[in-house]
């Protein structure tokens, strides 16, 4: 069995400092808001190049708390437009929803799967206050056409970085090429804890005092609250373990871009689509995501291989019945993907001999 992630064997690769982590904490008697959590958000800014990292519950807490950090300090209110990719998990929306935002859903380009940047003027309006660009599957979706149009407009620019921790552009690390950025740390993630996570990285002062509050139940100091929060913090055992595995993301990406280029140069079968890559540091490999008209087919032909692959997603947010007052929509770009899209195992822990089976299967397919 070729496994799609083989989590167990990626926890154990660092093991040992794993356990020695949470044996520390276990030790320490302080489980919530001390040093390890300290430690990571200070690390982890260093690591993605900006002021500020402020570790919360999990990665849609981290948007959500983002967008309504700006409604408390008057940038934006409900009813305000934030332009959003169509094709993206529903985390991203939701985040913007629950803050009574409204979604611009914009198509993908088609070769990328992100943001198409030629598609966002048309829809600005003067309601528009943010652009929230989604690094989906690990490749980064910002381009220059994006922070022109930010600039001129006076957007906001939030990145979703739940896919692609580690990724660059030109030099610069996602998380840190907009205003405010949200992270996830899902243990399946590039950088992953052992449970949920998630955490918010900034330049911006006022927003990261704001979100960490806001994430503390509204408190601004203890039993002071100026904000109706919730409860959204990163326990002391998940910030040890994302500082641990923190220091190997980098080896590890390149691992999963050493795979990609190991798909990308050997499948050959014309029925499959490959995915494009603008720059090849651009992209951390989250998801290797194919495209075949043959989807299911191909997805039961891989199972009954003893391959395991999963669809991200089956369904696009616009289809969900959440959000049935948009179901009568039409993306098409959007919709093809979701219909052909299938991801293949990737991970930094694939051996070369999974990799040329799964290559040599789908070849036959």
């Amino acid at each position: 069995m070729v496994k799609f992630l083989d989590l167990q064997k990626v926890t154990e690769s660092h093991g040992a400092e794993i356990r020695e982590a949470v044996d520390r904490v276990v030790r320490s008697g302080w489980y919530l808001q001390g040093q390890e959590n300290a430690q990571f958000e200070s690390d982890y800014a260093r690591y993605i190049g900006t002021r500020h990292a402020v570790g919360v519950g999990n990665g849609l807490d981290a948007l959500i708390w983002i967008f309504r950090a700006y409604i408390e300090m008057g940038i934006m209110q409900p009813g305000d437009e934030v332009i959003v990719p169509a094709n993206t998990y529903i985390a991203s929306i939701l985040a913007i929803t629950e803050n009574g935002l409204t979604p611009v859903l914009v198509e993908p380009n088609l070769s990328t799967y992100q943001i198409d940047d030629s598609l966002i003027e048309r829809a600005i309006t003067t309601r528009t206050r943010a652009i929230l660009i989604v690094h989906l599957y690990g490749q980064c979706a910002y381009t220059e056409r994006i922070g022109e149009l930010c600039r001129q407009y006076n957007l906001k620019l939030v990145e979703d970085n739940a896919q692609a921790h580690g990724c660059l552009y030109h030099g610069r690390r996602t998380g840190s090429l907009g205003d405010a950025a949200g992270h996830s740390f899902y243990p399946g993630k590039n950088l992953g804890a052992l449970g949920d996570a998630g955490g918010v990285t900034t330049d911006d002062d006022e927003l990261a005092a704001t979100v960490r509050a806001l994430a503390n139940y509204g408190s601004t100091r203890k039993y002071v609250f100026r904000y109706t929060g919730r409860n959204s913090r990163l326990d002391e055992i998940e910030a040890a373990v994302l500082d641990v595995k923190l220091r190997y993301l980098d080896a590890d990406n390149a691992r999963r871009q050493s795979a990609a280029a190991y798909y990308l140069s050997h499948i050959k079968n014309p029925k499959i689509t490959l995915p494009v890559l603008t720059d090849p540091t651009s992209h951390v490999f989250h998801i290797f995501p194919i495209r075949c008209a043959d989807r299911d087919v191909l997805q039961q032909y891989l199972s009954d291989k003893g391959i395991q692959t999963i669809i991200h997603y089956p369904i696009p947010p616009h289809k969900q019945e959440c959000y049935r007052e948009w179901n009568h929509l039409s993306y098409p770009i959007t919709e093809l993907i979701h219909r052909e899209e299938l991801s293949l195992p990737m991970s930094p822990v694939m051996s070369e001999e999974e990799l040329q089976y799964v290559v040599k299967t789908i070849n036959e397919f």
